[in-house]
């Protein structure tokens, strides 16, 4: 194989703001191909400082390796996602490039969809909803009028929570789901969740700290909306881990390290009885066409970081309120802008 990557800076249309005051205006981004012949794969990790990894640091990495990245025979990217865990131990979000350029590359060869190697059928396929950042309530607004969709994510986190919803829920008979952010204590999210039931809320993702079993277990046991796991699913290993504590999980593939690992975390987290969520970074439409072929296997998605970017690096995956097709006849399903 040859390995080529390249470093993104791609601008949001709007500053994107979460709980605890974390605001981007663009999202750096490392790029990857992976080429047999005339056939090459793409991949891409975007970097969140919350998770603490670069694209510098990615891209040290591969540097470091690149020659044991490109001797591998690829046959399998099963395989091979095993063969990069073990060569990045410490760098997740390398590792997802790397296996979603594996798994492309792979489905270029055999002419067939990632969907289509996976046995799933196109089929039952959740909408995905539009994201609004935190912002005064009147950009908030303008944002969702903007945009007409049927599912529209809410990032909360703060003292006005409440009144944030009630505006928006006063402008759309839209669903509304809510993503605080880990940004409530136990006694915010009692407070709160029953009136964002009263509305038309649908779910809750993170309500608290990641790491706050204890209080997640009492939520889960008394909360009158679904809570699904996010910051506190990352890994494999965390999926059993939320069992009892969410109804469900949002797996983001670039901080669970791949299409690999992910696809062993819906089997799990289905052995559970717990609902299955994808999640995004804001990747461009390589990484979102990447989740766009697991739609068949979940319950909700969350995939609108190609609407939350001026600028894009591929064709092919198409919106329609809310709906999404991938007009590509292999791999990811894609067009590259190289």
């Amino acid at each position: 194989m040859i390995l080529q990557y390249w470093q993104k800076e791609l601008p949001f249309k709007y500053p994107f703001t979460i709980s605890n005051g974390r605001t981007k205006t663009h999202q750096p981004s490392l790029v990857v191909a992976l080429s047999i012949g005339n056939f090459v794969g793409v991949g891409e990790a975007p970097a969140i400082a919350y998770y603490q990894i670069t694209v510098e640091q990615m891209v040290a990495d591969l540097e470091s390796k690149k020659k044991m990245v490109e001797k591998f025979a690829l046959t399998d990217p099963e395989r091979y996602w095993h063969y990069l865990h073990h060569l990045f131990p410490e760098n997740p979000f390398l590792v997802c490039a790397l296996d979603m350029a594996a798994w492309d590359l792979f489905g270029r060869m055999k002419g067939k969809k990632l969907y289509e190697l996976w046995n799933t059928a196109w089929n039952n396929t959740p909408v995905t909803d539009y994201t609004i950042g935190i912002d005064s309530i009147e950009k908030m607004l303008s944002k969702m009028q903007e945009l007409p969709w049927p599912v529209y994510k809410v990032k909360l986190g703060t003292t006005q929570d409440i009144v944030i919803i009630q505006a928006l829920r006063a402008a759309t008979d839209a669903v509304i789901r809510v993503d605080a952010n880990a940004g409530w204590t136990l006694e915010e999210a009692r407070e709160k969740i029953p009136q964002l039931a009263e509305l038309g809320v649908e779910m809750i993702e993170q309500p608290l700290a990641k790491d706050n079993w204890d209080g997640m277990k009492q939520l889960y046991q008394e909360s009158v909306l679904p809570l699904f796991a996010d910051e506190s699913c990352v890994f494999e290993q965390d999926v059993l881990h939320c069992a009892n504590h969410f109804h469900g999980i949002n797996i983001k593939l670039t901080k669970c390290s791949g299409l690999t690992p992910a696809r062993r975390m819906i089997e799990k987290g289905r052995e559970l009885g717990m609902k299955i969520m994808m999640g995004s970074m804001n990747e461009s439409s390589i990484g979102a066409a990447a989740v766009a072929n697991f739609l068949p296997q979940l319950d909700y998605v969350d995939m609108d970081g190609p609407l939350l970017l001026c600028e894009d690096m591929a064709t092919g995956l198409v919106f329609d309120y809310g709906s999404v097709k991938l007009e590509g006849t292999a791999g990811l399903g894609i067009s590259i802008q190289f």
